[in-house]
């Protein structure tokens, strides 16, 4: 195709002239009736309607969720109208919700019209905390509704709201809330605490603190799968208690020590061999990071190490989770960002850490890690 627009070709050399090329709607009609472009542009169009249609397809697994509907197909394959009868929804609504969740790969349409749960969907009813972390993103797509005044920081957003719980400082919120979110987080820990300790095994760590441990997820997996291990538990006071019931639950009581406190306001007790930050630095801004990360480096011995990991920034090469869900998470949570694993990494040396290991993520949407050292 030769390029006669002068513009084009003053632009081709300079800094984003193909960019400026492919969005001429001219290029796209010449583009999309040749060979090469045809391929290009069907699959650029493809994915662009996938965003478009992102919000659509979460509301219909949303709906599933809601409606119980995946669980209730655990039991067998139903049709439109038994299911539609039940929620006093119309038959063909019903069906076309059922059809979008066969189009989603989460439910398969039978060839005698019922619906069945199809391996996806049942994988969502068996990961842990993932039907809660869908019913509360209901919070969180209500504060992206205006995208533009999240980003200028206007107004109270609905996950503010629960910040002051989750950190403790109290704040008018209804208990069932309270309760909903504390259960959300303990559960999704879980897999948190799994795929951690696949990336940086902490066998032989010897006397393992978390701080901001909250109710003890992550310090019971890291006990339970070395039994050599002693814990020590530090978070606000107001968790205490159900730290305690969990621990005492997995018969771990014995092994761990809580400590309420706040690390804002107070040094962390001594004694640990290694310190694990756990979904605790993209709760706060940097100041807050900087002060964390020096009292974690008092608090070590020589040779003590520091274990990070939480969701993250992809940095130079960015990240659909960490910068498209989990930047836009904290931005309306208005306490804390997301950072990349080199900008955590910078933060650790600057506090004194060396020895700064970044191992590849199995599932960076669910977390991230990377450990340091202080030096001996």
């Amino acid at each position: 195709m030769a390029v006669r627009d002068p513009d084009i070709r003053r632009g081709i050399w300079s800094a984003g002239w193909f960019a400026r090329l492919v969005a001429r709607p001219r290029f796209q009609a010449v583009a999309s009736a040749l060979p090469f472009g045809r391929g290009m542009a069907k699959r650029d169009g493809a994915e662009i309607f996938d965003i478009l249609q992102g919000f659509v397809a979460s509301q219909v697994l949303a709906a599933l969720i809601e409606m119980d509907i995946l669980r209730r197909l655990l039991g067998g394959p139903q049709t439109a109208e038994s299911i539609g009868f039940s929620h006093n929804i119309p038959t063909d609504r019903m069906d076309q919700l059922l059809r979008a969740g066969a189009a989603l790969g989460l439910l398969r349409l039978r060839r005698d019209g019922r619906y069945a749960v199809a391996r996806k969907g049942a994988a969502i009813l068996g990961v842990p905390g993932l039907e809660n972390m869908i019913r509360h993103n209901r919070e969180f797509y209500a504060d992206m509704a205006d995208p533009a005044a999240l980003l200028r920081g206007e107004g109270e957003t609905h996950l503010a709201r629960f910040w002051p719980y989750v950190f403790g400082a109290g704040g008018e919120i209804e208990s069932d809330v309270a309760e909903r979110y504390s259960n959300l987080m303990a559960e999704s820990q879980v897999l948190v605490a799994s795929d951690t300790l696949r990336m940086l095994p902490l066998k032989g760590a010897g006397r393992v603190m978390d701080v901001g441990g909250g109710s003890g997820v992550f310090l019971s997996e890291v006990l339970r799968r070395d039994a050599q291990a002693e814990g020590l538990l530090f978070d606000l006071p107001q968790v205490m208690s159900s730290a305690r019931a969990r621990l005492a639950q997995a018969g771990l009581e014995a092994r761990v020590t809580l400590h309420g406190g706040d690390f804002r306001t107070e040094p962390l007790p001594g004694g640990a061999d290694t310190i694990s930050l756990i979904r605790v630095l993209y709760d706060h801004d940097d100041a807050t990071v900087t002060h964390l990360l020096s009292r974690v480096f008092d608090a070590l011995p020589p040779g003590g190490s520091l274990v990070v990991s939480e969701p993250m920034s992809g940095g130079a090469a960015p990240d659909r989770a960490g910068d498209v869900y989990f930047a836009f998470y904290t931005m309306a949570m208005g306490t804390g960002r997301v950072r990349s694993a080199e900008r955590i990494g910078e933060m650790c040396r600057a506090a004194g850490f060396e020895g700064v290991r970044i191992p590849r993520a199995p599932r960076p949407y669910i977390t991230s890690a990377l450990s340091c050292v202080r030096p001996g």
